[in-house]
């Protein structure tokens, strides 16, 4: 085909005299990529076809053919048996030219009739990113089902931990506690299950921006024509209910030139992968050798092509690593949009790539947590062991602020204590009652009672804290924030 004829076969090619640079058509096509929405872009067609037989512009018996092409090319694409052509340069063109194919060009050839590309595009993307989306929530959902469910069920397991009170060969059987970490160093003690709702509190968050999200997206921009809107009296709104959005975007000029919802999307997806991936970083540390508190399933594990004993977290580091993909794609969106003129501008085609991509690495990315989530194993002996001494300084200044003291005062009393320790090198929990005297005299012989990890632990009983009553309120808030059925909280 010579690209003299390749310009006369493309939609807008009859003000043009000279064929294209067969390059330049292979830039402009986006036909590779926006095949993915060949089920929107029929959906809108068919609305706005039944919505022009009221304009007068069809009849009942045109858009019956027209609803009948369309049935066919859906089936073509369902099939895998759609044929491209070299003049499809996107969907659009390639569903009319084959409905022009099928039911001929006298009526195929009314249907782009007050219509532009512009705002095609537009509805496609909204329709297809609306059901992408509404997949997200059912995935992130999922993910914090498991989470809560995770949390829940280990609230209360019971590892063996020698105390202070008892010898080398006794032990005190408790809930499983771990180290909690500021600055990666140890800080308090607190449940596991509570650092397991810390993430599920982080990603509710997201998940109630995300159907926010969705609201923003579900609004139809079909019938704005290129810019300047529809010069039929075609009934937006109609055709906006019966592809199911929630409102019709109101400024013709706007709505072909807005990608707030595609860029609002990754400033959500972005924001969602900042936060799984400081919980992959969690679990990477915690799956290290030198920390032990969690074994990774060998179903999210690689090894080493030399080193027979490596289990790498690699699907943590994937979902780390793709964070940064996502903020990128975020970026170079907004990049693209800032310096475009109103309203449609070709750029604006650079936008449904990394949409596509983005979804699918976000999507993707919530399914492997979910897997991680579930199989992982715990180690509650090694968080026990990895428990010191000097986690329990905050609990010594509280001992004294029960006496009346000023925490300040205590702050600084509980500090010389951990100096003593380090300086005779006997752990904090081993010195004598004396000794603790001996720094201040308001100690009473009571004190070495608030050197134990699980009464430190209950003792943070307030909202939000880590005992066991507050972190069961946590999961009940959870629970109710996504309004599940108890018995579908299980982890299998």
């Amino acid at each position: 085909m010579s690209a003299k004829n390749v310009a006369e076969k493309m939609l807008w090619g009859g003000r043009f005299t000279h064929g294209q640079d067969p390059l330049m058509v292979k830039y402009n096509s986006s036909l590779p990529y926006d095949r993915v929405f060949w089920s929107q872009d029929i959906r809108g067609s068919i609305a706005y076809a039944r919505a022009n037989v009221s304009t007068g512009v069809l009849t009942q018996k045109e858009f019956s053919e027209i609803e009948r092409g369309f049935k066919q090319i859906a089936e073509e694409w369902r099939m895998d048996s759609f044929v491209a052509k070299d003049t499809d340069e996107d969907i659009h063109t390639a569903n009319e030219r084959r409905l022009s194919e099928i039911i001929g060009e006298e009526i195929g050839g009314k249907l782009h009739t007050g219509r532009s590309r512009n705002d095609q595009v537009a509805t496609d993307m909204r329709l297809w990113l609306r059901d992408e989306l509404r997949t997200l929530d059912s995935y992130l959902s999922d993910l914090i089902k498991v989470t809560v469910g995770r949390a829940e069920r280990e609230i209360d397991l019971i590892v063996e931990v020698a105390s202070f009170q008892s010898s080398q060969q006794d032990a005190n059987k408790t809930a499983i506690q771990m180290p909690g970490y500021t600055h990666l160093q140890k800080a308090q003690c607190i449940r596991w299950s509570h650092f397991l709702l810390s993430h599920a509190a982080a990603w509710v968050s997201e998940l109630e921006r995300l159907r926010e999200l969705i609201k923003l997206v579900n609004r139809s921009p079909l019938g704005c024509g290129a810019l300047a809107g529809n010069s039929f009296k075609i009934d937006r709104m109609a055709m906006a209910k019966e592809l199911g959005f929630d409102d019709a975007l109101y400024n013709s000029m706007n709505a072909v030139a807005d990608r707030d919802f595609a860029m609002n999307t990754m400033q959500w997806g972005s924001s969602f992968m900042l936060k799984v991936s400081r919980w992959a970083e969690d679990l990477i540390i915690y799956s290290s050798l030198e920390f032990s508190f969690v074994r990774l399933s060998d179903a999210y594990s690689t090894g080493s092509s030399l080193m027979p004993q490596k289990k790498n977290p690699d699907s943590l580091e994937l979902i780390r690593g793709k964070a940064g993909r996502a903020f990128g794609q975020m970026a170079g969106l907004m990049m693209t949009i800032k310096g475009l003129p109103t309203t449609y501008n070709k750029d604006l085609q650079e936008s449904v790539e990394p949409l596509l991509d983005h979804i699918k690495t976000v999507g993707d990315s919530i399914q492997i947590a979910t897997g991680v989530l579930s199989t992982l194993t715990t180690n509650p002996d090694k968080m026990a062991a990895a428990l010191a001494p000097e986690m329990l300084a905050t609990e010594i200044a509280d001992y004294l602020v029960r006496k009346g003291v000023p925490f300040r005062e205590c702050h600084h009393i509980s500090g010389r204590i951990v100096a003593l320790a380090e300086k005779t090198n006997v752990p904090m929990d081993q010195l004598s009652v004396q000794q603790f005297k001996d720094v201040d005299v308001r100690f009473d012989d009571d004190v070495l009672s608030c050197l134990d990890y699980e009464h430190a632990v209950e003792l943070k009983d307030a909202l939000g804290g880590t005992s066991r009553s507050a972190v069961m309120q946590q999961i009940e808030v959870l629970k109710k924030v996504l309004k599940w059925p108890l018995d579908l909280w299980r982890i299998h």
